[in-house]
């Protein structure tokens, strides 16, 4: 029976396995949204045609002929012919000549919006986007439901995700479930788009500021002054910034600053000429200067020839965008400011509407394009630089200014009251588990339900509310998204965009860190506790009987396989996050809680289904064998600070390890603390005076001879009665064998004993970045030279990452070639991890797997460390 249970068992694996591959073959990848990631026309971005290359007859039904590019920030006009006498219908535009709004993905939603003549959306389009949440998750279908939400209503009108408010005049849409940042980014776009034309076209109102009243003092100030007040400004754009080599030498750098503030004005241009320019402004204009001080790019661009308008720069004040024409363009012949920097273009430019105000803050925006290195494809680009007179120039100060919020932080005002919830939870789970040694005291292995009652409550509320509800399911996606942010370029938008996963990826690195990834994977996982609620559940109604284990030596070898998929993941984002996302699908996560296995093709609701079907008679086989989330936090695992603990007679018990569901404890009684999803049925036997072999020995060897029964101290005996020692409690044979307490056995290195605070900081140092040592020198000499040779290599690699001669794929390439020298270096060598508290000197001996996650991890941290450091000193642009 036992045979043909193996043999069931294992049918069922290799279908699982089978799943798993048919799931992220090519025709189960083919994505459903066919905006993903869609190339669009090379010179989409400056073609005045627009409507040539984009299909504007699919947000404007009924139109047949379309104008060319109009107006700054520009669209088209749709007409129902074009002969004389066709009739206007509405405005086309396109949302990234307006806007470029980031979604969830970091990259904006290139969308067509059409627009009647009262300012009624008529039409929405999704031409590219970037969210991986669209790829294979949500359907494309939602999306295009999400934005015919917005036809009938106005650019004028208030909308916001979420419920109708009509008390505040505000009018609703409702989201997209697992996908809010995307869709409040979204609405952003097609108002702020809407918006902008409907302003230009006369559909909405200008918007009114006060005029700047300024305080003079007439002190004139030299341009250092003027730099430092924030009265003139900077706007740099580098070249790897437009997708060009890296160059000491800027794009462009612009300098450029307010000239109608008397003080200002006279400073820079001198009392005459700040006279004359006033003298030639009519009442409600406004004027400032710009200088190039570096780069080959002319900020005036085709503009500079008469009747011609200036198509690279545009100043931007609230949701209003001014552009300027030759007439609203006189030559600046000199700067009067003491200490001005040498400049080879040089205009100043007139503000003639009166919706601009001198007093308000406003951007100074250089349009141009970005070429995309690989493919050659051309993009619209904005760069910005904000100005804002100071408050001591301004009668009143600077008047208060509301700017909308970005999306991440209307995200969290919004769930304020689940994410408190959320948050609450989270901190519960920790704190209980912190208290385990307590409640495995209370427990018996006949009675778990001191702990087993909170577990069991934390399985339901992952499982239901964070799975199902809030859908905020940690994927594998996220650590690829993380490990590429710390690398390349940190944003903190893109991480609090969705509060659910930042605060529980928070918890998740906290106690890894603590306790390893057993409390995640085993306690609030959702499709964990769902693995594990189907077993238990099973086992309740009859089918114990079937259930079994992998025979451990078919476990220890397939439990490699999730540590494989992860680190492919992890290689083929380095080349394209587009494959890496689809890959992903190997996680069941997505099918099971944010689209649902109704709403998916079906190879994906076969593999959940095969998931949950075998862990009918496996205890949670995914997270032992597949799960490349669990392997991503296995590795820190092996640097836990807190374990669970083990008696010196466990090298030689076993009854914790037949009973342990995750196959964690070896014939020496260690527990793998990369693999334990703390169950805490060992530490309930720990102290089971009945169930823990070596206590029920002694237990009845103090009854037979009526001696007291003390309870049972830290070290999983009973307290000695006096004057007797504990180690009388331990058999022989335990005795004689290895100590179970660490994973492997304890060393200290020679060169760390018996010193002094100071040298023991210096060797900790030393030893985290020099992998040589004496003893690899004699046993290994040739692998010590070669990799000395490696060392500087490396070095160069990094200094020629500096000077812009390496790219990043290039260095992470030579970072990872260095660190798998490093873990043979370390191994021949340097043969100790450490164990627990990082500060304190618990080492051990490191078997192969514990110096690859030591190196890794250090060299990753190590790595991002430089990184941000090239970033910071302007050395290095992703």
């Amino acid at each position: 029976m036992s045979s043909l249970r193996h043999r069931f068992t294992a049918w069922l694996f290799f279908l699982f396995l089978a799943v798993v591959a048919a799931g992220t073959s090519p025709h189960a990848l083919a994505a459903s949204s066919t905006a993903y990631e869609a190339e669009l026309p090379a010179n989409l971005a400056t073609t005045p045609d627009m409507c040539s290359l984009l299909p504007c007859t699919d947000v404007f039904p009924g139109a047949t002929h379309f104008s060319k590019r109009k107006g700054q920030p520009p669209y088209v006009e749709a007409y129902d012919n074009d002969s004389a006498q066709k009739k206007l219908l509405g405005y086309v535009m396109l949302s990234t000549d307006i806007t470029d709004t980031p979604a969830y993905s970091g990259k904006p939603v290139v969308t067509l919006i059409g627009m009647d003549t009262q300012g009624k959306y008529v039409g929405v389009k999704v031409l590219k986007h970037s969210e991986p949440i669209l790829l294979l998750g949500i359907p494309e279908s939602a999306l295009i439901n999400f934005n015919n939400q917005y036809l009938g209503k106005s650019a004028s009108d208030n909308i916001e995700v979420g419920p109708s408010r009509p008390d505040e005049n505000i009018l609703g849409v409702d989201a997209i479930s697992g996908a809010t940042v995307t869709v409040i980014a979204q609405n952003q776009v097609i108002q702020l788009s809407g918006q902008a034309v409907g302003r230009q076209t006369g559909i909405i109102e200008p918007t009114v500021r006060d005029p700047a009243k300024f305080i003079t003092t007439e002190k004139k100030y030299t341009w250092d002054d003027l730099v430092k007040l924030g009265a003139v400004q900077r706007l740099l754009v580098k070249p790897e910034q437009v997708g060009l080599p890296r160059s000491t030498e800027p794009f462009i750098e612009l300098w450029f600053g307010d000239l109608n503030h008397p003080d200002i004005g006279i400073s820079l241009i001198g009392k005459n000429n700040f006279e004359r320019l006033q003298s030639d402004l009519k009442e409600g204009e406004n004027a400032f200067f710009i200088i190039k001080t570096a780069g080959q790019e002319s900020f005036k661009g085709s503009g500079f020839v008469r009747g011609g308008i200036f198509d690279r720069v545009q100043v931007k004040q609230g949701a209003d965008a001014f552009t300027f024409r030759d007439l609203d363009y006189l030559n600046l012949y000199g700067l009067d400011a003491e200490n001005a920097p040498r400049y080879n273009e040089a205009g100043i430019f007139i503000i003639r509407s009166h919706a601009f105000s001198a007093a308000y803050p406003w951007r100074l925006a250089f349009l141009g394009n970005r070429i995309d290195r690989a493919t050659g494809h051309r993009s619209f680009a904005v760069f910005e630089s904000k100005y804002w007179l100071p408050e001591k120039m301004l009668e009143g100060g600077r008047p208060k200014v509301q700017e909308p919020d970005a999306p991440w932080v209307r995200v969290w005002k919004t769930q304020a009251v689940k994410i408190a919830l959320f948050a609450f939870i989270l901190v519960a789970v920790t704190i209980v588990y912190a208290f385990r040694e307590k409640l495995t005291r209370l427990s018996t292995h006949k009675n778990k339900w001191p702990v087993n009652g909170f577990k069991y409550i934390f399985w339901a509320i992952s499982m239901g509310w964070i799975g199902f509800v809030l859908m905020a399911q940690p994927s594998i996606t996220q650590v690829l998204t993380w490990f590429h942010a710390l690398l390349f370029q940190w944003t903190w938008s893109l991480f609090l965009s969705d509060p659910f996963i930042f605060l529980f990826w928070i918890f998740i690195i906290v106690t890894v860190f603590l306790f390893g990834r057993g409390l995640f994977c085993g306690w609030m996982c959702p499709f964990g506790s769902l693995q594990e609620s189907i077993y238990k559940i099973a086992k309740a109604i009859g089918f114990k009987r079937f259930q079994t284990q992998l025979p451990q030596k078919w476990h220890d070898r397939l439990k490699w396989g999730k540590y494989i998929v992860f680190f492919f993941l992890l290689t083929v984002s380095l080349f394209s996050m587009g494959w890496a996302e689809k890959l992903s699908e190997v996680e069941p996560f997505k099918t099971t809680f944010l689209v649902g296995v109704m709403n998916r093709s079906w190879p994906y609701g076969l593999f959940v289904a095969v998931i949950l079907g075998v862990s009918i008679f496996i205890e949670r086989p995914y997270c032992k064998y597949i799960c490349p989330l669990g392997a991503s936090l296995a590795i820190p695992s092996t640097f836990r600070w807190f374990g669970l603990k083990r008696k010196q007679d466990c090298n030689s018990c076993k009854a914790c390890a037949v009973g342990c569901g995750a196959q964690a404890i070896d014939v020496d009684g260690r527990i793998d603390h990369r693999e334990c999803l703390h169950c805490l049925d060992c530490m309930i036997l720990y102290t089971d005076t009945k169930g823990c072999p070596p206590l029920a020995k002694e237990r009845k060897r103090r009854e037979r001879d009526g001696l007291e029964i003390t309870p049972i101290g830290k070290n999983g005996y009973f307290i000695p009665i006096h004057p007797a020692k504990f180690e009388d409690q331990i058999s022989p044979k335990a005795k004689d064998g290895v100590d179970p307490r660490m994973p492997t056995d304890p060393t200290l290195p020679a060169h760390k004993r018996d010193v002094g605070l100071f040298k023991w900081v210096l060797l900790e140092v030393r030893d985290h970045l020099w992998p040589w040592s004496s003893e690899g020198w004699r046993s290994k000499r040739a692998l010590q030279m070669a990799g000395i040779a490696l060392a500087v290599a490396a070095t160069v690699a990094w200094v020629m990452t500096a000077m812009g001669h390496l790219s990043s794929g290039a260095i992470i390439g030579w970072w990872f070639g260095w660190s798998v020298y490093e873990v043979l270096i370390r191994m021949s060598g340097r043969r100790y991890v450490k164990d627990g508290l990082w500060w304190h000197d618990h080492y051990r001996v490191a078997g192969w797997f514990d110096m690859m996650s030591y190196v890794a991890f250090k060299n990753l941290m190590i790595g991002a460390a430089l990184f941000l450091v090239l970033q910071a000193l302007g050395l290095f642009t992703p």
